[in-house]
């Protein structure tokens, strides 16, 4: 599905169109975005945080939190700004982006590319939200750090008194080392530490889709042990199934359209390894009512979307929660928590 505009936006290279975007979302919520068309209320309480619908923003789009309120005006529930960092840093030399147009999917090797967390904090502090929107902060370690348990506590301390949520993204490729704190002692380590962090902040975790059935079991075990919130699965894959795209052999994480059945299987995997215990949020490969659908059943409460707007258009958020709608009433469920692991 195409949207105006998109030829032109295609024409240009991919990071100067990713942040033409978020210039132009950010001078449309500075205008006050105009009133939002209607969406079917699907309420759902996570974390202990109240939920307008399911579907939010993944991190990685708003890296430095500065269209807040213009990506709240496409019709998000929540939007997840960051990676923040302690310190700015510029992130892997460019090109970095690729479009994989014939796959309708993304790489990318960005490496946490922000401004810092000190300047990010601030944007979101003062940023203006509809009522009942939820904001998460994304926080990460930087590249060079000594010691990256320190930055993550630092990143949770900083988010805590702004963010409805905290994420701790220890999912991406991008970062040398940083997936290491996915498993054993060093993730028991680090939850420990942020979960001191962060107050009363929920905490949530980010883990990639790329665990295998022991890394998602110990993921489980520890996210219960340590008493998170709720645990994002999943980020970019640095798997490589059949593509068609010149760009396909790039090196970095694929997200989009060809992550969809990954991602799904990990979720599943997820679900049967919690128990149901911890609340789960799909992201990866989600473009439409169906597929968010899709995953809720198999265990999700949340879901967040990211690259399906690059092909999709910024009409997507409420498309999908329309049409979620219609799956949930059409399959007898009166709410969405109903039919939570449902599938």
């Amino acid at each position: 599905m195409s949207f105006p505009f998109q030829s032109a936006i295609f024409a240009l290279d991919p990071e100067r169109a990713h942040h033409l975007g978020l210039r132009a979302l950010s001078a449309w919520g500075a205008l006050g975005c105009p009133p939002a068309r209607a969406l079917p209320h699907l309420p759902i309480r996570v974390a202990g945080i109240d939920f307008a619908h399911p579907i939010g923003l993944a991190a990685g789009l708003d890296k430095d939190a500065i269209a807040i309120r213009g990506l709240f005006g496409l019709g998000f529930a929540s939007v997840e700004v960051g990676t923040l960092t302690p310190k700015p840093q510029p992130g892997n030399p460019r090109p970095r982006l690729f479009r994989l147009t014939e796959d309708r999917a993304i790489i990318n090797r960005m490496g946490f590319n922000n401004g810092g967390l000190e300047a990010g904090v601030a944007r979101a502090a003062a940023a203006k939200r509809p009522a009942g929107g939820v904001l998460g902060i994304n926080v990460g370690a930087n590249k060079d750090a000594t010691d990256r348990i320190a930055d993550y506590v630092a990143g949770v301390r900083a988010a805590a008194p702004v963010a409805d949520y905290v994420t701790i993204n220890v999912s991406s490729p991008n970062t040398p080392g940083l997936r290491d704190l996915q498993q054993g002692a060093a993730l028991a380590e680090l939850l420990a530490a942020c979960r001191a962090a962060r107050g009363t902040t929920p905490l949530f975790l980010k883990v990639a889709p790329d665990l295998d059935h022991a890394m998602i079991d110990g993921v489980a075990r520890a996210a219960i042990d340590a008493g998170v919130d709720a645990v994002v699965m999943g980020n970019t894959t640095i798997s490589r199934p059949a593509l068609e795209s010149p760009d396909r052999d790039q090196v970095g994480g694929l997200s989009g359209a060809p992550l969809r059945l990954l991602a799904r299987a990990r979720l599943a995997d997820l679900r049967r390894a919690t128990g149901g215990v911890i609340p789960l949020i799909a992201a990866g490969g989600i473009d439409s009512g169906a597929e968010a659908y899709a995953r809720i059943r198999a265990g999700a409460s949340l879901v967040q979307v990211y690259s399906a707007l690059i092909y999709e258009g910024p009409g997507l958020p409420r498309r999908i929660v329309a049409d979620l709608g219609e799956c949930l009433r059409r399959d007898g469920f009166g709410s969405v928590a109903e039919a939570v692991g449902a599938g």
